[in-house]
């Protein structure tokens, strides 16, 4: 097999030993999967401008601010998905053990392989975040706050960009559902009152308005809220003492929003191009997003990122932190936890010598001076 260069050659190389089915979950999204191909080429509308005659002999990629009292590698992470087992044996716990050896946060998903406390365990300190879907029947989903809290973690991650399932069409037509042997780890049998509503699968109540109407007749049913609202968020936090983030904001209004709501931190999602086919691509949205919250609140944004010379461009436009999704499944599949540290170190070591090329010898010194945009073809607000 030729030599791991990049994270293209990275995807290539795992798509060599993977069935259809689970090839398609990874790389699908909604509807004509636009979102998909946009969250990656939005980083070609911005060209770096470079500043020379500068000392860059030690270039320090640390973060400009401590995340939850800790200074990690580089401003990146690795971003909630679901399923880890689908790529690797050791699904989620071989992914926080890379996130410690290469001193990378991390997020896990609700609907990980293993549970939120194996996980935990593995990654120690680096894993920060526990992403959370609100189900109709509200003490699951407080239960798991309430784990994740005696686990350890800093922060819930509220995904609020799903209220209902996105039309994703390689998953219909594969009738995606999980092999043999793989569950969701944090819904162990007889835990919780009633099924759990596996949103990812094709069998899911969650396709749209209207779909899951027989399940919320139920008294308390597991299915993800399509109510949910600002003032969810107050009892998000009357419920635990853990720092309560959203997932999805992608506009100036939800930011301000967020913000009036008493969240504390926002992160800027499409879900990968996975629910609202033709939404912004998130370094679109991005700008206007934390021109928003003027500082208030952490902004962290992830959909598309590939290279380290990415990481420099958000970082520009505004993000504290940026996170990958995809490229994390890609070096588990190839490698285990070996194959996502390549994925990190890839990434790094991109972002270190685009860091000195362009003449910033420290996070802090990248700016938006530092970017230009391609206006041929833009979008204005109506």
């Amino acid at each position: 097999m030729a030599e791991i260069l990049n994270i293209d050659d990275l995807e290539r190389a795992s798509q060599l030993s993977i069935d259809k089915m689970t090839w398609d979950f990874w790389a699908g999204g909604a509807n004509d999967l636009q979102t998909v191909a946009e969250n990656k080429a939005a980083f070609s509308d911005y060209r770096i401008r470079p500043r020379y005659m500068r000392d860059v002999t030690a270039v320090d990629t640390k973060p400009k601010a401590e995340l939850f009292g800790k200074k990690f590698a580089i401003p990146c992470g690795l971003a909630p998905s679901s399923m880890h087992k689908l790529a690797h044996p050791d699904g989620e716990i071989a992914t926080a053990r890379a996130a410690k050896t290469k001193n990378w946060p991390m997020a896990i998903s609700s609907y990980s392989s293993v549970s939120l406390e194996e996980a935990k365990d593995a990654g120690r300190d680096n894993l920060l975040f526990f992403q959370l879907y609100v189900f109709k029947n509200r003490e699951t989903s407080a239960d798991l706050v309430r784990r994740a809290e005696r686990a350890g973690f800093k922060a819930v991650l509220l995904t609020i960009d799903s209220p209902y399932l996105g039309l994703r069409f390689s998953e219909r037509r594969n009738k995606f559902t999980l092999p043999r042997g793989i569950e969701p780890g944090n819904f162990a049998s007889g835990r919780y009152a009633g099924p759990i509503d596996f949103s990812v699968e094709d069998k899911s109540k969650s396709k749209g308005p209207g779909t899951n109407e027989d399940l919320m007749r139920e008294a308390k049913p597991n299915v993800i809220d399509p109510a949910l609202n600002w003032p969810d968020i107050e009892w998000l936090k009357s419920i635990t003492n853990m720092e309560v983030w959203v997932k999805g904001v992608m506009t100036a209004e939800d930011a301000e929003l967020a913000v009036e709501a008493g969240v504390d931190g926002i992160w800027v999602s499409n879900h990968g191009g996975r629910q609202l086919d033709g939404c912004l691509p998130t370094l679109h949205a991005l700008p206007e997003v934390a021109a928003a919250v003027r500082g208030k609140v952490p902004v962290h944004m992830d959909g598309g990122i590939r290279r380290g010379s990415d990481v420099f461009r958000a970082l520009a436009l505004g993000a504290d932190f940026v996170w990958i999704g995809r490229p994390v499944l890609w070096g588990l599949k190839y490698d285990g936890q070996k194959g996502v540290e390549l994925a990190e170190q890839i990434l790094e070591d991109e972002f270190k010598l685009a860091m000195a090329l362009s003449g910033t010898a420290t996070v802090g010194q990248i700016s938006k001076a530092h970017l230009t945009k391609k206006v041929a073809a833009t979008w204005s607000k109506l």
